[in-house]
């Protein structure tokens, strides 16, 4: 086996379990999961469509690991229209590849980018974080580097606090915005800082930015890394990939759906290992993406559902918590008023029956301390009549504190 494999740490909803696993709800409430970010909106109905009418003639057929033309098109304009690129800006044939979602895109990158012949080489990644970024390090045999991202720093990394020796080593920076689990955004300047070390130490920069579609501000949407590239005038995006989903965007988590875009000279080599990778997208799902890809009316609509949550979120939890609305994703990272984010995800599940995520299964210790520990993500996933109705419980549970 792997030697690698053991290092591997047991994800967050492992942990969980094990928390809750002797703990009871109380009875006659219904028990109501904020912990995991599945987006459980209704999908649209034209995505569904889509499905059923290219089902028989794509399961007949094995689809490509570089996918259809017209869904790398589609794919190439969406990324052009979200960031007011010029039209051209994007070869969908040698600057686009179709992934199955961004957590098989984030893995197989890693494994792809990783020289394993340099001495150490590293991943630095924020920290809280996705334990995908982490784990694909693990087992690429590179070394994690832990950027911690607390409140100080507005919960962004803070490129300062990275050692020369580390950059020395480092052959990817991984970077998420906006940030799971704080919902915070980077600035268009943190992407050029990003590009500037890219450049002087040359690794590649690797930007997740699957809830680029989520914001709470309708005039201010994220500043993507493909837009400050270009404004730069890196216009071949060097040292960059950028990955996006429908997952979010969209709510349809189980279509695996999403994209890789930017430098060519990654996005060729990373093309030839999906070859063999094998995780091709079936052709029926293509079909439905380049429908959901085309369509911005349905995202926009969904992200308005979760501006309502928020708003909702604001005025139940401010009377008895100071709370951070984030300027995008679907998180509260909300502070323990204790402390003890284990204990109070705990005690909030037997009071009120809400399951949440206590921080410190989404971080690492570093010798900075551990940013998430004394946090609890509360994912605001479900309608917004549940969620309402959580958050009151929420809220309930904390004054009792």
């Amino acid at each position: 086996m792997n030697p690698y494999i053991k290092r591997l740490h047991p994800y967050p909803f492992e942990r969980l379990s094990g928390l809750l696993s002797n703990a009871t709800p109380p009875a006659g409430k219904e028990v109501i999961s904020l912990s995991i970010g599945e987006p459980r909106h209704e999908p649209p109905q034209f995505i569904i469509e889509a499905l059923e009418r290219h089902t028989l003639d794509g399961l007949a057929r094995y689809p490509m690991a570089r996918g259809i033309p017209e869904l790398r098109q589609a794919m190439a304009r969406a990324m052009v229209r979200r960031y007011a690129l010029d039209a051209d800006s994007l070869d969908p044939d040698s600057q686009v590849l179709p992934m199955t979602g961004t957590r098989e895109g984030l893995f197989s990158l890693i494994q792809a980018i990783i020289d394993p012949r340099e001495r150490k080489p590293v991943v630095i990644m924020p920290n809280p974080f996705y334990q995908i970024y982490e784990g694909a390090t693990l087992l690429a045999g590179a070394e994690p580097w832990y950027l911690n991202t607390p409140g100080e720093t507005g919960f962004l990394p803070d490129f300062a606090n990275v050692p020369d020796e580390i950059w020395s080593r480092c052959q990817a920076l991984v970077l998420c915005s906006p940030g799971n689990p704080t919902g915070a955004v980077m600035s268009a300047g943190d992407w050029q800082k990003a590009f500037e070390l890219a450049d002087t130490h040359d690794f590649t920069v690797v930007a997740d930015e699957c809830y680029a579609d989520l914001y709470t501000d309708e005039s201010r949407p994220p500043p993507g890394a493909l837009e400050t590239a270009a404004a730069l005038g890196r216009h071949g995006f060097e040292r960059l990939v950028t990955l996006h989903s429908l997952s979010k965007r969209s709510s349809v988590p189980g279509l695996r759906s999403g994209l890789a875009a930017g430098d060519e000279k990654i996005i060729e080599p990373f093309a030839q290992y999906r070859t063999y990778h094998g995780c091709a997208m079936a052709l029926p799902a293509q079909h439905a993406s380049i429908e959901a890809w085309n369509d911005i009316e349905h995202v926009t609509e969904n992200r308005h559902r979760y501006q309502t949550k928020f708003a909702t979120a604001r005025r139940i939890l401010e009377p008895v918590i100071d709370i951070r609305i984030p300027a995008g994703a679907f998180y509260l990272w909300l502070k323990a008023p204790s402390g003890d984010d284990e204990r109070f995800a705990h005690d909030l599940y037997v009071r009120e029956g809400l399951i949440t995520l206590p921080g410190r299964y989404l971080s690492r210790p570093t010798s900075s301390g551990d940013p998430g520990v004394g946090y609890v993500r509360v994912s605001l996933v479900p309608d917004e009549k549940t969620c309402e109705d959580a958050l009151t419980r929420l809220a309930s549970f904390i004054e009792t504190l």
